[in-house]
C-alpha cells in the first residue's frame, strides 16, 4: 500500500502520551457519565482504557464534577491505569479552573470552545483565564471549534465582510472560514498569553461530512498544530460508523491528523467501548497502526456450504480477543498476523495462502477436506469434527513459534 507522507505537526504532551510529531495516531473517546458519580466514571473510564482507549476525556461542568475528578483519578493511578484525563470545559471552564485548583492539576489537558466562552471583553477575559492556568500548570490545551456552537461575532463579521464584494462567496464557504479563522485566531491569541505551540491542538468538528473534511484540509495547509479529528454528532449505528470512518479515512489517507475520536450516539445496551473499537478498526484497516491479527473472512456466496465458515471466523476472533491480553506481552509484533478463513475453492486457497495462516473450507460441491496453509504452504488436511479447535490450536502453535520473543527459549 503507498502511503501519503503524515502532514508535520508540532508534538503535544498530554500525560504520558505524545501527539503528533509523527507519533502514532492516538485513540480517544469520552465518558458518558456525570463526573459528580465517582463510581460510574471510574468503572467506564477504566473499561474504556481496557479496551485502548489512550486519552479519555470527562465533562466538567459544575462544582460537584471539579471536585470529584481528582479523587477518580487518583484512584485510577492507584489501580495502575496511566490513562491521561482530559477535562471538557464549556461555558463555565474558567471560573472552575480558577476555583479548583487541584483539578487544573490533576488534568492532563484542558478541552475548551471558544464559542462559548462569552462575547467581547468577557470572552477575551474567560479565555485569558483559561489559557493562563494551562501555562502555570504545564497542560496542554485543545480548542475545540464546533460548527453548532461557532463564535456568531466572528462569523457575523466575515459575513458582513463578504456582502460587500464584487462577487460574494456562498454562505457555506463563509461558514468554513470562519470555523477555521475561529481556530486559528485563538491558538494565536493563546500564543501571545505565553502558551507554546507544543501545548496546542486544534479540531473544527461538524456534523457534515464534506464540510468537515473541507475544513480540516484547509486548517492543514495554514498551520502545523497537532490536530484531533472527529465527525461530531455523527448518528447512531451503522449511519454513525460509516459517516465517521468515510470522512476520517479521507483525512488520514491524506496525512492529516494525530488523535482521533468517533462521536457515535450510544444504541441501549450497547457498550461505550463501540466508540473505540471503531477507531482501532479504522486505523488498522488503513494500515496506519497495528492492534490485533487481522482476520480475511469469506463473505459467502451459491458456493459455500452451510454456516461452518462463518462460525470459524467468529471463533478464530473471539479466540484471538481472549487471548491478545496475554500475547502483546508475550509474543511481540503479533499484531501483524494475517489469518485467512475462507469458504470455498474460488479464493479460499490463494487467500489462505497469502496469510500467515489460512484455511479453505470446502464449497457446496467441493471434497469435505479443509487444507490449512502456513505462510503459503501446505500444512495440513482437517476434516471431520473438531475443525474449529484443531484450527485455534494451529493459530495458537504458531503464534507461539513465530513470534516469541528472542530472549524466551523455545519450546
Amino acid at each position: 500500500m503507498t502511503k501519503t507522507p503524515r502532514r508535520k505537526s508540532t508534538p503535544v504532551q498530554a500525560g504520558e502520551i505524545t501527539l503528533g510529531g509523527g507519533r502514532p495516531i492516538v485513540v480517544q473517546t469520552m465518558t458518558d457519565t456525570p463526573t459528580a458519580d465517582q463510581d460510574a466514571t471510574f468503572i467506564q473510564t477504566r473499561e474504556l482504557a481496557d479496551n485502548g482507549a489512550e486519552l479519555v476525556r470527562w465533562t466538567i461542568n459544575d462544582e460537584d464534577a471539579a471536585t470529584a475528578a481528582p479523587a477518580i483519578i487518583q484512584r485510577l493511578r492507584d489501580a495502575g491505569y496511566t490513562t491521561p484525563i482530559i477535562g471538557d470545559f464549556h461555558y463555565n471552564g474558567h471560573l472552575l479552573l480558577s476555583r479548583f485548583p487541584d483539578m487544573a492539576r490533576a488534568l492532563a489537558k484542558y478541552r475548551i470552545n471558544p464559542g462559548n466562552m462569552g462575547k467581547g471583553k468577557a470572552h477575551d477575559e474567560n479565555f485569558r483565564t483559561c489559557v493562563k492556568i494551562a501555562i502555570d500548570n504545564g497542560k496542554p490545551v485543545r480548542i475545540g471549534v464546533n460548527s453548532g456552537s461557532l463564535n456568531q461575532e466572528l462569523l457575523a463579521k466575515l459575513t458582513a465582510q463578504n456582502a460587500k464584494l464584487k462577487n460574494p462567496k456562498p454562505a457555506g464557504d463563509i461558514f468554513l472560514k470562519a470555523m477555521v479563522a475561529s481556530a486559528l485566531d485563538s491558538a494565536a491569541a493563546a500564543e501571545a498569553l505565553g502558551l507554546k505551540k507544543n501545548k496546542i491542538v486544534l479540531s473544527v468538528k461538524m456534523s457534515d461530512l464534506p464540510d468537515m473534511v473541507k475544513a480540516y484540509q484547509t486548517l492543514a495547509e495554514k498551520c502545523s498544530y497537532a490536530l484531533h479529528l472527529g465527525l461530531t454528532e455523527a448518528g447512531s449505528g451503522l449511519e454513525g460508523i460509516i459517516a465517521s470512518a468515510a470522512g476520517l479515512a479521507i483525512l488520514l489517507q491524506q496525512g492529516i491528523g494525530d488523535t482521533i475520536r468517533v462521536s457515535l450516539t450510544p444504541q441501549p445496551g450497547r457498550p461505550r467501548t463501540e466508540e473505540v473499537r471503531v477507531c482501532r478498526i479504522l486505523l488498522q484497516s488503513l494500515g496506519l497502526r497495528l492492534f490485533t491479527p487481522k482476520v480475511v473472512s469469506c463473505p459467502g456466496c451459491g458456493r459455500t456450504r452451510s454456516d461452518d465458515y462463518q462460525r470459524l471466523a467468529r471463533k478464530v476472533k473471539d479466540f484471538i480477543h481472549d487471548h491478545m491480553p496475554e500475547w502483546k506481552t508475550a509474543y511481540p509484533g503479533v499484531e501483524a498476523m494475517t489469518i485467512a478463513v475462507m469458504g470455498c475453492v474460488v479464493n479460499g486457497p490463494g487467500e489462505s495462502r497469502h496469510a500467515d495462516i489460512g484455511i479453505s473450507l470446502p464449497g457446496a460441491t467441493e471434497k469435505d477436506v479443509a487444507p490449512v496453509y502456513i505462510k503459503g504452504k501446505l500444512f495440513k488436511i482437517l476434516k471431520g469434527q473438531g475443525i474449529e479447535e484443531q484450527f485455534c490450536e494451529i493459530i495458537a502453535e504458531y503464534t507461539a513459534r513465530a513470534y516469541r520473543a528472542k530472549t524466551q527459549p523455545a519450546p
